[in-house]
Parts: structure tokens; sequence; C-alpha cells
């Protein structure tokens, strides 16, 4: 059928405040770097910004491992890359779940046929690392896969001790860092994780896209002992290497613009300086807490598990969660998420993630939350959330 441009309308998006659960808001330089030139994806300027790509994301992940490069996809493209260059069929692999990228995890790994060992807590729990060495129980193990940072649920793993417990069977430890890198410490050598996947548009304020992965040498001989070769041909280890290693062997065309702005993200991150930036989540998590628990309302994952970037808000009996989501959108242009899975209509996800991290949001947050409330009939303590977060920044120590 015919089609008439002149019929559709021009392209606007609205500006909305992004405080889900991903993507964030990007910051303004990187917008401006998706707009630069594109080259062709075997230039040697563009192969230049590729090694500076590298050496930025070695030094955010904490490693030296030479297989640091950035997936053509989004997460999930990461945690799958990862897990079909790591596994072949019957290898015995053990997963975390305490949350939906768990679950997803054990997905694919089955698809792999995989022999798959679940440690299961209920969704807004955190994993003990002693139940992790009882599953492995002293079987040979080829992985063993955690989620750092569960964006479903808002829980933190502590990974040195998992990587440890994998460690003494010889296994690989593999983590999903997509909601922590960038947001809270992420060391993949001193903490002796192998492989780590993340993703662009959580902590690092980059468009969705990409997925900086890194591997280690372990893990690179891993890939190399295989006895088949990985299931998929895009997300090949081996012949990604050639790309992104100094021989510069033609794979795919990547994605010119997202790698400019990965780039340009990753150095705004680094002028700010990585710890002040850790710092900076922290501080806007806890005014934000304040604010919420002065407002009467509850945090559904306890402190000492807690994300800075991804805080959890259990909604009150009997009030219409999407109702107030929907309220926020379309009154302030405000996004936050819902639950999923087991917290589906139980919880809002409150995102503070890199460039939306900052005071002026959390203000805003809180004070369209407790409009909307109040409007909807929700008992609340009015007027003081504002006050309890003025007083952690206020004190910022």
């Amino acid at each position: 059928m015919p089609i008439d441009p002149k019929s559709f309308a021009p392209l606007s998006p609205p500006q909305r405040l992004l405080m889900g659960p991903g993507p964030s808001l990007p910051h303004p330089r990187v917008l401006r770097a998706l707009g630069a030139p594109t080259l062709g994806h075997l230039d040697p300027a563009f192969l230049a910004l590729m090694d500076d790509v590298q050496t930025l994301l070695r030094a955010l992940f904490g490693t030296r491992n030479p297989l640091t490069f950035a997936v053509s996809g989004t997460g999930s493209a990461g945690m799958e890359a990862c897990l079909v260059n790591a596994l072949e069929a019957g290898d015995r692999v053990v997963i975390a779940q305490h949350g939906v990228f768990g679950v997803r995890m054990a997905e694919i790994a089955s698809r792999l046929g995989c022999d798959l060992v679940k440690v299961e807590v209920p969704f807004g729990q955190s994993i003990d690392p002693e139940r992790i060495r009882t599953a492995i129980a002293g079987k040979p193990t080829k992985l063993v896969a955690a989620v750092h940072a569960e964006t479903s649920t808002g829980v933190r793993l502590s990974i040195p001790e998992i990587a440890a417990v994998a460690h003494e069977v010889d296994a690989l430890c593999l983590i999903d860092c997509v909601t922590s890198l960038g947001g809270i410490p992420v060391e993949v050598d001193a903490w002796g994780v192998d492989l780590a996947f993340s993703a662009t548009q959580k902590c690092l304020s980059c468009p969705p896209g990409l997925s900086p992965v890194t591997l280690s040498e372990r893990a690179v001989d891993a890939l190399r002992r295989r006895r088949s070769k990985p299931s998929s041909w895009y997300f090949d280890a081996g012949l990604l290497l050639h790309y992104w290693g100094s021989d510069r062997v033609y794979h795919h065309t990547a994605p010119i613009n997202m790698l400019y702005a990965l780039r340009e993200a990753l150095l705004v991150l680094f002028e700010e300086g990585i710890e002040r930036v850790h710092a900076r989540h922290l501080l806007h998590h806890r005014a934000l807490c304040a604010g919420v628990i002065a407002m009467g309302l509850e945090l559904a994952v306890a402190e000492p598990h807690r994300l800075p970037q991804l805080n959890p808000v259990r909604v009150p009996a009997g009030v219409d969660e999407a109702a107030v989501r929907r309220a926020l959108l379309d009154q302030y242009n405000l996004e936050i998420g819902a639950g999923l899975g087991t917290l589906q209509g139980k919880v809002w996800r409150v995102g503070l993630m890199g460039h939306t991290a900052r005071r002026e949001n959390v203000v805003t947050f809180l004070g369209a939350l407790e409009e909307v409330l109040a409007r909807l009939g929700v008992r609340i303590a009015r007027g003081q959330a504002l006050a309890a977060a003025s007083e952690v920044w206020a004190r910022p120590d």
C-alpha cells in the first residue's frame, strides 16, 4: 500500500524524568556524541576509538583482561554471549536465583542442555554463599553464576565470597553487573570473577544498545578447550576476539555511533571520579529512603542488601499501583517501574542510576509521589518527606 510521509507526525518524544529500573537519563554529552559523523567499522579513526573504549572499560570493571569489549546488543545479549561461550551441553552449572535475571540465566543454561542446579530464595532476599557451596557439593562444576545487583528486586549479593566458593572446585564465576557497573564498586580481578557483563542504559547514563563484557584468561582458556563451537555464531567470543583484538578482522558491522556514546559516557564517569560517582549514588539513595520512610511507606529490601541505584518501595495495601505510576507519568512526566515476577503489583521500582541520581530528581519524585498518593486518598504523613531527605543532604557523612 502507498505511504504518505506527510501523514506521520514529526518525531517529538516527550521529555520524561526516567526514574525507573532503566533506561536512565543519558548525559547531554552522550546524546551529542550520538550525532557525530558515522565512520566505517574498519576506519582507522574508529579502530582507535575502540581501543579507547576497551581501556576505559577495563578501568571501570577493575580488570586487566585483554578480552574486554562491548557486545553489540543490550544487557541480555551480554548475558547470552557469556553463557553460550562458557557452557556446552552436559556442563554442570550452579545459578543463584534471587530475582528475574537469575531466572533468565537459568533459562539460557537450560536451552544449552546444561546440568542445571538452582539456588533459589524468595524475590527480595539475598543468598548466603554457603548455600552455593552446598549446591556445588564437591561435584565437577563448570560455572557458578550470580546477579550482583538484581534489577527486579533491588538486592545486592556479596560476589567475592561466591567467586571463592566457585574456585574451590575450579569452576568459572560469572556475574551479571548490569545494574551495578558505575553505581557501586565492581572489582573483577580482585574478586576473582571470570566473566562479567553489563549494559549501557543503567548507571553509565548511555542509551540502551551495548553490553560491556569481560572474560578472564581462565575463561578464555576454557573457551579454547571447548568440545564444540559455541551455539551462537554472532556471540562467539573466539571470533569477536579477532575483531576487538589487534588483528581487527571483520566480524560484524559495529554500532558505530553507540560506541561514540559509550566512550563519552565512560569519560564523563572518570572525569567526575568513580569514587565520587559511587558516593553520589549512595547519598541520594539515603535521602530518597529517608523521604519514603518519613512519608509512612516501606522499603522492600533489608538495609544491608539494598542497592543505592534501585529502590523497591512497597505498595500500600489497597492501592492501585499502576494508577499511581500512570499519574506520575501523565502529570509529572516521571517514570518509575512496576514490580516483576513475584513482586508484580507489590512494589514500585525507583531508579537512581547514573545521570538520574541527582538531588533535584529526588526532590521531584518525593513531592510528586506524596501529591499523587494524597489525592488518591492514601493515608501518608504529608510534608515530612522532603524534610527527612534534606536532613540526609545536610549531613552527607
